[in-house]
């Protein structure tokens, strides 16, 4: 542990670092967090670069987050819109349909939701609920499935055609990560609000999340709607990543130079193709 007369001789950070080295403290773990602290708040900065430049092009961003649960979709979302502009950002999280949205074409209820220009809309889960999560729990019946992933490629085609700039990340972690992350849940207080049996039932129903999961990639990936997996074992990592590879898809940077890369890793970042190593199989 350090000293007062440690800390007071202490001029710079290198300087704590080469005192805990002498001293034999751990401080891997904190020199980790103080790198992904710098890092976000670079990447943070820029996507303000980013949503301005969005403004003044009066562009149309949907970012969908997509994944199990617990997957890292929530707190992604959280650090993507933390520094920016409420008046052009809104995250979009759906609860089930009521009486008359059941009655209506499915995407309606999304299309109200989706950006107008000049904006950025974070969608917590997507009109992707019916291609996954409904039909391992039953949610809907194989007629709606089925019409569901017949109509999804126009629809999303239609949006591509008419200017809206659709980014579609599955966050993908593996069935032990999943059960770590839901005990956590339950044990912590503040997180208790984000478990439900649904979550419970996401382990039992594992393969039958990962059949349906692979339909619709294999029958929604196309070139101009690709599905972006973002490995998400480590929830730092994954919120970095994701955040890089959004910067990288736009060419915001003409009026300034970025401090940090915007390329992100294609470990962890990668598009989606039939012989891709998964880790959430």
């Amino acid at each position: 542990m350090y000293t007062l007369e440690d800390l007071s001789r202490a001029k710079r950070r290198k300087d704590l670092i080469d005192i805990a080295d002498e001293k034999q403290i751990k401080v891997d773990k904190a020199l980790r967090m103080l790198r992904y602290e710098e890092e976000l708040r670079l990447l943070q900065i820029e996507m303000v670069n980013f949503q301005r430049w969005v403004k003044k092009k009066k562009l149309r961003v949907a970012i969908i987050f997509e994944g199990r649960d617990a997957a890292g979709k929530g707190g992604a979302i959280k650090r993507f819109k933390q520094h920016l502009d409420p008046r052009s950002t809104r995250v979009v999280a759906l609860s089930k349909p009521t009486e008359v949205e059941r009655g209506q074409w499915y995407f309606r209820r999304y299309i109200k939701k989706l950006p107008n220009p000049g904006e950025i809309v974070l969608f917590d889960r997507s009109w992707y609920n019916r291609a996954v999560v409904e039909p391992v729990m039953g949610f809907c019946n194989s007629k709606e499935y089925n019409q569901f992933m017949v109509q999804v490629p126009g629809f999303e085609h239609m949006l591509y055609e008419d200017g809206v700039h659709v980014v579609k990340f599955w966050f993908s972690i593996s069935k032990k990560e999943q059960q770590k992350r839901i005990k956590s849940r339950l044990l912590n207080p503040l997180k208790k609000w984000k478990f439900s049996p649904v979550d419970k039932r996401g382990q039992e129903l594992w393969d039958k999340y990962t059949y349906y999961k692979e339909q619709m990639f294999s029958k929604t990936h196309s070139t101009f709607s690709p599905w972006i997996i973002v490995r998400a074992n480590d929830k730092k990592t994954a919120r970095l990543e994701s955040m890089r590879y959004v910067l990288s898809k736009f060419d915001y940077t003409t009026s300034h130079k970025t401090k940090i890369t915007i390329l992100p890793d294609p470990n962890i970042v990668l598009r989606y193709y039939r012989q891709i190593e998964q880790i959430d199989i």
